[in-house]
This record gives structure tokens, C-alpha cells and sequence, in this order.
């Protein structure tokens, strides 16, 4: 009797000579909701087939752990050895969930210690104010503040249209796709949205709520960046600042101020609560050295 051949649930049948893989690295990378996660995931994958030269089913624990040993002798800092081992640790876990592969070879590779540096890119409430006092005003000005009050993501930003931006009593709310494809609301004060709204001019509801003034598409995040990086050089602040930092400072400055920390979670869009309380330990307001004589 002749038996039909099951599909993987991947709709990709594997392939030991490998001429399967690059199909099957194509469907993992056009499941990332992120733009930036699949560059730098496409990048990593890349980068570590061109390592071990073999099929992804002849790779083995060994491969990678000489990859992973590769990456700690290099340049790279614990955190990029990190970003690499998750984008291929992800590739392998989609491989063996899909059924590619029957095993996941790269739920065995651990993550490097990473020292956590999160304390020395929280800025003060007053660096942050000198620093939106610096940009230009009008879109630049307001584009740093809303980073700042709302806490959205640089690429979130970016995405906004005016179809997100909705009046609400006195103040407003956006409503941001985000990580993971999870849709929150962040409200806004009724200063914060009148300086908001006053942007918006003839623009339709579709348009981007941050344009370029190149062509009048949505600024993209490397122009963000710059953006920042020009009022943090004006404002005299040293650190090189990206559009993350306020973000940072957003957790920080809220739970320095008596927010409750589920509040934060969901403004910020975190997956867990665990991740918003490193704020809490980054800039604790008490320790046991107070009780001690001096």
C-alpha cells in the first residue's frame, strides 16, 4: 500500500542536502513582526550558515557552541553574543516546532552574562526637559516630548498615523501597534495632545503623525536618531542618547513618582511585569547601607 507523504506543519519538507533551508529561513523571517528584528535576525542567520558551511540538519550542539565561542573571542559586545544567540536559538525552535527538524539543537545554548548597564542610561528629569527644550520647534520639539510622556518604542513612533491620535475628553490617546503585534493605548495629558494635534495641519487621517520633510513620508527610525542625537549635543548632555533612552527615562522618572507598576507595564507595552520592575533596581530609593552608622 503506498503511504502519502505528510506536509510539516511548515509547508517546507525538510531536506537533509539542505536545499530546503533557505525556504524554511524565509517563512521563520516573514513571521517577525518587526522590520528591525528581521533584518538583524536575516543578518545573524546568514552570518552563522556561512560559519558551519553544512545543512541545518547536520548541524549539531558542537556547531554551535563553536559558533557561540567564535562570537565571545570577536569584538562584539555580551549584549550583540546575545542578539545572535537568540536569533539562532528562535530559527532552531521554529525549525523543530514546525517539524523541519525533530530536534531543537539550540535549546541547549545558554546566553552570555551580561553586565546591566541600565542605571547609566536613565537621565535625570531635568536633562530630559533640557534636552526637548533643545530640539527645534515644532515637529522635532514635539516628537521628543511625546517619546518622553508616552514611552512608545522609536520604531512605534514611527508608525503612527493620525488615525491613531484620538481626542479624548481634554487630553488625547494613541493607540500603538507594538512589539510582538500587540495594540495598546497610551493616554496623553491635554497639554501634551493640544501640542500633538497642532501638528497635524491638512494632514489626513492616514497620513503619518511624524513626516519627513523629504518627500513628506513618515521620518524612519535612523532619522529619529538623529534628531535626538542633535538636541542632546545643543542640551551639553555627553552621553550619546538614542530615542530608547527616553523610554528609559519614562519608566524611571513614573515609578520614581508613585506609578504603579502594572500601569507602567501596560504603557510601555512590556510582557512582563519583571521586565518594568528593573527599573526598581536600577535606581532603588532605599538599601540596607541607609540603616547602618556612618
Amino acid at each position: 500500500m503506498n503511504q502519502l507523504a505528510v506536509m510539516p506543519p511548515s509547508g517546507v519538507g525538510a531536506a537533509h542536502d539542505g536545499s530546503q533551508d533557505a525556504r524554511l529561513v524565509e517563512l521563520w523571517l516573514s513571521l517577525k513582526t518587526s522590520p528591525h528584528t528581521r533584518r538583524a535576525y536575516a543578518a545573524e542567520a546568514a552570518r552563522f550558515l556561512a560559519f558551519v558551511k553544512r545543512p541545518l540538519s547536520w548541524i549539531t550542539l558542537i556547531d554551535l557552541q563553536a559558533w557561540a565561542q567564535q562570537l565571545e573571542q570577536g569584538s562584539l559586545k555580551p549584549a550583540s553574543q546575545n542578539r545572535a544567540i537568540t536569533a539562532l536559538k528562535s530559527l532552531f525552535s521554529f525549525a523543530q516546532e514546525t517539524g523541519y527538524l525533530p530536534l531543537n539543537v539550540g535549546a541547549a545554548v545558554k546566553l552570555r552574562p551580561n553586565r546591566d548597564t541600565l542605571a547609566q542610561r536613565i537621565l535625570e528629569e531635568s536633562q530630559v526637559a533640557r534636552l526637548i527644550e533643545a530640539a527645534s520647534e515644532g515637529r522635532n520639539r514635539v516628537l521628543l516630548k511625546l517619546l518622553y510622556v508616552s514611552g512608545v518604542r522609536v520604531s512605534e513612533i514611527c508608525r503612527l498615523k493620525w488615525c491613531d491620535a484620538l481626542a479624548r475628553q481634554e487630553g488625547g490617546q494613541l493607540t500603538v501597534f507594538g512589539k510582538g503585534g500587540k495594540t495598546r493605548s497610551v493616554l496623553l495629558k491635554p497639554k501634551v495632545w493640544q501640542q500633538l494635534h497642532a501638528l497635524q495641519g491638512e494632514a489626513k487621517a492616514v497620513d503619518a503623525v511624524f513626516r519627513s520633510r523629504r518627500g513628506g513620508g513618515a521620518l524612519d527610525v535612523s532619522q529619529v536618531r538623529r534628531i535626538v542625537y542633535a538636541a542632546a549635543k545643543k542640551a551639553g548632555l555627553e552621553q550619546k542618547i538614542s530615542p530608547h533612552w527616553m523610554r528609559h527615562a519614562h519608566a524611571s522618572h513614573a515609578l520614581d513618582r508613585r506609578a504603579p507598576i502594572h500601569l507602567v507595564q501596560a504603557t510601555l507595552g512590556h510582557a512582563s511585569v519583571s521586565t518594568t520592575g528593573r527599573y526598581l533596581h536600577a535606581r532603588p530609593t532605599d538599601s540596607s547601607s541607609f540603616y547602618l552608622p556612618d
